[in-house]
């Protein structure tokens, strides 16, 4: 038997497993059918007065023996509250997700709905449940949707903003169940860290969390450090001299080219007295390096401040420095892509979800040397006062669970790293979407040609469409050729991000069209 195999076997025996609760929640259903909403918040009531003072072990046997007739609860209420019922299949996702696994549902299946029960379910144990998500609109739209069916069952929720003072945050970490970003989490645990006075603490343990999209969190973004830093008082000035001196440079694109691995070929490479550029950048590789006839130029424009000896002489470290972190910001990092410059601050983007990350700025002196570039005012570099990764930060979870589209094919790193199985969901009908193959294109103006082409069809169609970019200069980009076509259109990126609410609610229009990044 195959690799494969063996894992959808092992996903059947799952699903048959999962039917049969399933089937004892649907009969617990059938008892309390006909229960209004104050039977139910007292049903709720009555069952977290058994489950919340009880040692964690216990608590862990009572949600077990209580699982199917909260489930039920749930599945009632939301039922009258927001109009949705739970098919069987998000109920299976709950049960997942409540047993602190991955639940892999299809796009358009429900996730939202099916965390409520497990939410709900563990909200008793009065520890705390935190559903993590990707950005502060999805956070609040999802705390606000879902919120009458909590309300009702008499528990309590909120959601996390990056704008959320902090004597508000202590008051939403005593909520039942919170909404919130992965960084909005992780932040508040490294401020925790730093006060000196437990009265100034505003998270309490860290119980359960499930994680809306979890393999970009876990898998893409796991080794993402968070960084809390401040100011180290130092001068600025040498940031705008190291600009002036990288903007006199000539630099080469080396993205892609061959490097040589014979160490006879190394060796003539040390001799680069024939190139006739300053600066060499490999933008796959993010690094950068002076030639000779850089390092020569540099030296000379610098021998005010070197120490004796070259550039790259111990004494003259911090020298170098400078002129290698405005290299980069001149090289690698490039306005409405990687940052965005809005109000006098340079604002980064961030490049796994294409949102602003107000508060965040570049380590080492990057940071500086874009501000400088950009002819800003240079804040002084910043020194590390707390880090964690996410990867570590969400490993003191007690208990943790995901949701997400795509998880089977990171199953063996989830296995591996965070001990976490995979089930993957069926749909509650017949998949009828067709997935067509993947068009490639010669050159990037054939692909943008033919974007357009299509654009145009399904918008004569009247078929709303929506067109992902991976940064802010291709969305505006794509929006140009839309506008000399004639074809209206909106576009959603960190630039625009204020309209987000407003552009979503019109997106699913006839003949709407709408270019966005990955937000």
């Amino acid at each position: 038997m195959g690799f494969f195999e063996v894992i959808f076997d092992s996903n059947k025996r799952e699903l048959r497993r999962l039917e049969k609760e399933v089937a004892r929640i649907n009969e617990v259903a059938t008892q309390i059918a006909g229960r209004d909403d104050a039977w139910c918040r007292e049903r709720i009531a009555q069952i977290r007065a058994e489950i919340e003072p009880a040692p964690y072990e216990k608590q862990k046997e009572l949600m077990t023996k209580h699982l199917p007739e909260v489930f039920a609860i749930v599945r009632d209420v939301s039922e009258r509250t927001v109009g949705m019922r739970h098919f069987d299949v998000q109920m299976m996702a709950g049960i997942v997700l409540h047993e602190g696994r991955i639940a892999e549902q299809k796009t358009g299946e429900g996730k939202t709905l099916s965390a409520t029960l497990a939410l709900s379910l563990n909200a008793l144990t009065g520890r705390g449940a935190h559903l993590v998500t990707v950005n502060d609109y999805l956070a609040q739209f999802h705390a606000e949707w879902m919120g009458p069916i909590y309300r009702t069952l008499g528990l309590s929720v909120g959601s996390l903003q990056h704008d959320t003072p902090v004597p508000g945050r202590k008051e939403l970490y005593r909520k039942d169940i919170i909404y919130g970003t992965n960084n909005e989490f992780g932040f508040d645990y490294l401020r925790d860290n730093m006060v000196i006075h437990e009265k100034d603490l505003v998270q309490r343990e860290l119980y359960y969390a499930i994680i809306d999209e979890v393999d970009s969190i876990l898998i893409d973004e796991a080794r993402t450090p968070l960084i809390i830093s401040g100011s180290s008082g130092e001068d600025t000035s040498m940031y705008y001299r190291a600009d002036e001196i990288v903007r006199s440079l000539r630099g080469k694109d080396v993205t892609g080219e061959d490097k040589p691995t014979d160490i006879f070929e190394q060796r003539k490479m040390v001799d680069d007295s024939h190139k006739d550029w300053d600066y060499e950048y490999d933008r796959k590789s993010n690094s950068v390096s002076l030639t000779s006839r850089g390092i020569a130029r540099v030296e000379q424009r610098l021998s005010d401040v070197l120490r004796g000896g070259g550039l790259f002489d111990f004494e003259n470290t911090e020298v170098s420095h400078f002129i290698n972190q405005a290299l980069k910001a001149h090289s690698l990092f490039e306005n409405e892509t990687d940052y965005i410059v809005k109000e006098g601050e340079v604002v980064i983007v961030d490049e796994f979800t294409g949102r602003l990350m107000f508060g965040r700025r570049y380590s080492d002196g990057l940071h500086q040397a874009i501000e400088a570039k950009e002819g800003l005012k240079v804040k002084s570099e910043s020194q590390t006062l707390a880090t964690i990764t996410l990867q570590n930060y969400f490993r003191m979870y007690e208990k943790l669970a995901g949701m997400t589209g795509t998880a089977k094919t990171e199953e063996e790193e989830f296995k591996k790293i965070y001990n976490f199985d995979v089930v993957v969901i069926p749909t509650n009908k017949p998949m009828i979407r067709k997935d067509y193959p993947d068009a490639v294109y010669k050159t990037e103006k054939g692909k943008f040609r033919a974007i357009i082409d299509e654009i145009m069809e399904c918008h004569e169609r009247g078929q709303p469409v929506l067109v992902g970019t991976v940064s802010i200069e291709k969305s505006e980009r794509l929006a140009r050729m839309l506008k000399n076509r004639g074809i209206p259109h909106e576009v959603l990126n960190a630039k625009h991000h204020e309209k987000e609410a407003l552009i979503i609610a019109q997106a699913g229009r006839v003949g709407a069209v709408t270019i966005a990044t990955n937000m």
